[in-house]
């Protein structure tokens, strides 16, 4: 059996997994992380749904994230277990949200009152009435979608049914790349597992999109290049004031307010020393007083600009 290339959340003791190099079954690993996250927030606000709902404590975890064929991920569930299909990306393709049976029958106590037995009896369908209720508390559930993978792609989760065995659902061809979520599902201290499996291509194209969009071409680069060659010389002409000044001093406000006509205010700022050119408050050089004809002029000394 083919294995897929997994990103896993957790730890995990066990024998190796076989990989077929004939047909790689991969994840960049910059797409992996997000759509990792996408799933971690999806995690969180379902966990917090359903301890509104059931009214108990429930913790769900990302365990793994992996990508397999679909007839790989149907093969990997039971002969009966609870298959809710949904669209929610905008290529409309069908998603699977795979619950145990068991568990579900939990929940259906949960909601009805119930303390959350765990009946000993063979899975079996849904009743039209527990149809409506596991509906009800997953389309709140799957809502949060919306906010979760809005970093990814836009998505408008719908409802579209329930099933019972996988071998009878076909969501996507059976060879084709799907992204399967594993969660750690724990309620009321039971912890089991559950999965969502994305067709790969809705997820994904959305981020090579988005790479593709980020990087510009050569004509977007030469344009840029273009435009900041004119940003660069439009600015030799814009106009600035220019200023000299000397050394400034620190006065108390007596002293300006007994000042008269004739007093002397000391600058000490030395003959010899060079005056600042000033350009906005920022020092752009020094220079020492001089004339050109009958206009007082400053010759510059040194070009250092101060900070």
């Amino acid at each position: 059996m083919t294995a897929p290339d997994t990103t896993t959340r957790r730890h995990r003791n066990g024998p190796p997994e076989p990989y077929d190099f004939r047909r790689p079954m991969t994840i960049a690993r910059e797409h992996a992380r997000i759509v990792e996250m996408a799933f971690e927030t999806f995690a969180r606000q379902w966990a917090t749904q359903l301890t509104s709902r059931l009214r108990v404590m429930a913790q769900i975890d990302l365990d793994k994230l992996e990508m397999v064929t679909y007839a790989e991920y149907i093969d990997t569930l039971d002969p009966h277990t609870t298959l809710v299909l949904f669209t929610a990306d905008e290529t409309r393709s069908t998603s699977i949200l795979q619950i145990p049976s068991p568990t579900t029958m939990i929940w259906i106590d949960y909601i009805l009152g119930g303390p959350g037995l765990e009946r000993e009896e063979n899975p079996r369908e849904l009743t039209e009435i527990e149809t409506a209720l596991f509906k009800s508390l997953l389309e709140s559930s799957l809502a949060d979608m919306r906010y979760a993978f809005s970093s990814i792609t836009p998505m408008t989760p719908s409802l579209r049914g329930i099933q019972y065995n996988p071998q009878f659902v076909q969501a996507v061809p059976a060879n084709e790349a799907v992204l399967i979520a594993t969660f750690a599902l724990t309620v009321a201290e039971r912890t089991t597992a559950a999965t969502m499996m994305f067709a790969a291509d809705a997820l994904l194209n959305p981020l090579k999109a988005g790479e593709a969009a980020a990087d510009p071409s050569a004509s977007q680069m030469e344009e840029a290049r273009i435009s900041f060659d004119r940003l660069r010389l439009s600015m030799n002409d814009v106009p600035l004031d220019v200023g000299v000044q000397l050394n400034s001093i620190t006065v108390r406000p007596r002293d300006i307010y007994s000042m008269e006509i004739g007093d002397v205010i000391e600058l000490r700022h030395g003959a010899a020393h060079p005056l600042r050119i000033v350009v906005e408050g920022r020092t752009i050089g020094h220079g020492v007083p001089g004339n050109n004809g009958k206009q007082l002029a400053v010759k510059v000394t040194d070009t250092k600009r101060e900070s």
